[in-house]
């Protein structure tokens, strides 16, 4: 067992900036580096990549990952992620097939599955948390759903021998605590270190979060160097005490207030963050700072995990239709406010039968609040109109967007359209029995 497990993270979602990590690699004497790349949107679309290609459904940029990690991990660094998102196992294949064609054919790179309980679900036929409707009662067709997942089958992969442990949708903090565990032989049950390591995990996994990207806010709040901002990283004791840091060549700043910040981050309640592993107990912990960027965590505590799981399920609901046009000059926001008028009877005039729901905003002006948006001070001179609808019919989704674009012969001085029309495949959150739930452990090649 080591003494000390150094955790670095690599990235906070899909599209993550990876420079930072590969310094993390390179120069941060790491154990390990986790990569969170899902959110319940991130995995909707790659859900609906595998819909359309069952090879498919795994992190778009899987192969700039393996190229990049896949030599340090050759090293000696493990790796682990849930970039597997709705496909784990093509991706383990996709790792291997890449660690090949770069000659690092030793490196043993394992998926874990088991997340996907689609059938279950549809067995099930549960309530919906969002509406408390039966998932039956939906309009949609529901079309996936996946339960987040533990530490347990991660550990068992890296006790095993795992250099790359890539999963789907594996719980955040707990790929932080599957390290953790590996390294100190932490039981299943010693829910005071488990608790602590979902602390650590937890401080982690927003990223450049704790190392002051969501952080700054001039000039209340100033952080330096954010063009060159680091991704941070943990020395962690086998009490599970941790310092959280970043490299000192890196941007950025640890300090207390941006623990902090992160600490509460999605945090609903303190005394009782539930997890697949256990339920977190944040209410002792300290923050307390030791030297420049490096600040220590200690004190998180829990007891036992819960016996439900949570589970989010894909419903099919259509198509999302998405078009903007902007207006500029003077008399930009009168011309604006003429276009969102327009469009919204045009909508009701020929749509509403087909329209499930719609908006129509002024970027900038009631984009965020809509109609609680207070009315502006002085009239802008760039103003942009966007219009989003929610469509079960694709071909009403094109001609929505078209409304848009034949704004150009609206309110004078229309320009700079966009359209988009995607499938909408709505996420919504349930619960499931956790003996229900099977991870399972494949090593690839």
């Amino acid at each position: 067992m080591k003494e000390t497990v150094r955790i670095g993270w690599g990235s906070a979602y899909a599209d993550d900036n990876l420079d930072p990590a590969e310094d993390l690699a390179q120069f941060g004497r790491l154990d390990a580096l986790c990569f969170d790349a899902l959110a319940e949107r991130t995995l909707a679309l790659a859900q609906i990549r595998r819909r359309h290609d069952p090879l498919q459904g795994y992190d778009l940029r899987l192969d700039e990952f393996g190229r990049r990690f896949l030599p340090y991990a050759a090293q000696g660094l493990k790796l682990v992620t849930n970039m597997g998102a709705a496909n784990p196992m093509a991706a383990a294949h996709r790792l291997s097939q890449i660690a090949q064609e770069m000659g690092l054919g030793t490196v043993r790179i394992a998926a874990v599955t088991g997340d996907d309980v689609t059938d279950a679900i549809l067995a099930l036929d549960p309530l919906l948390d969002e509406n408390g409707r039966a998932l039956s009662q939906m309009p949609g067709k529901p079309v996936c759903a996946n339960a987040y997942i533990g530490a347990e089958p991660l550990v068992q992969a890296l006790n095993q021998g795992a250099d790359v442990v890539v999963g789907g949708r594996i719980a955040d903090p707990s790929l932080g605590l599957a390290v953790l565990r590996h390294g100190f032989g932490w039981s299943d049950t010693d829910w005071n270190r488990l608790g602590q390591g979902i602390v650590v995990g937890h401080v982690l996994e927003c990223g450049t979060h704790v190392t002051g990207g969501n952080f700054a806010d001039p000039p209340y709040r100033v952080v330096p160097h954010l063009d060159r901002l680091g991704m941070p990283l943990a020395e962690v004791k086998g009490d599970g005490s941790a310092i959280i840091g970043k490299l000192d060549s890196s941007g950025g700043m640890v300090t207390t207030e941006t623990v902090k910040a992160q600490l509460v981050y999605e945090i609903h309640n303190p005394a009782q963050y539930f997890t697949p592993d256990v339920t977190a107990d944040f209410c002792g912990v300290e923050v307390l700072p030791i030297g420049p960027d490096r600040v220590m965590v200690v004190g998180g505590r829990g007891t036992a995990r819960p016996q439900t799981l949570k589970v989010l399920v894909g419903i099919d609901e259509g198509w999302h239709a998405e078009a903007e046009i902007s207006f500029a000059g003077p008399g930009a926001y009168e011309r604006a406010r003429l276009s969102q008028q327009i469009l919204l009877q045009r909508v009701e005039h020929y749509d509403r039968q087909d329209v499930a729901e719609v908006r129509c905003d002024l970027i900038g002006i009631n984009a965020i609040f809509g109609p609680a948006s207070p009315q502006p001070a002085s009239f802008p001179e760039d103003v942009r109109v966007r219009l989003a609808a929610h469509t079960w019919h694709q071909d009403t989704a094109e001609r929505l967007t078209r409304e848009v674009e034949w704004q150009y012969f609206g309110p004078s001085g229309g320009g700079g359209v966009r359209r988009r029309v995607t499938p909408r495949l709505a996420m919504y959150s349930t619960r499931i029995d956790a003996q229900a739930v099977r991870p399972r452990v494949a090593f690839i090649g």
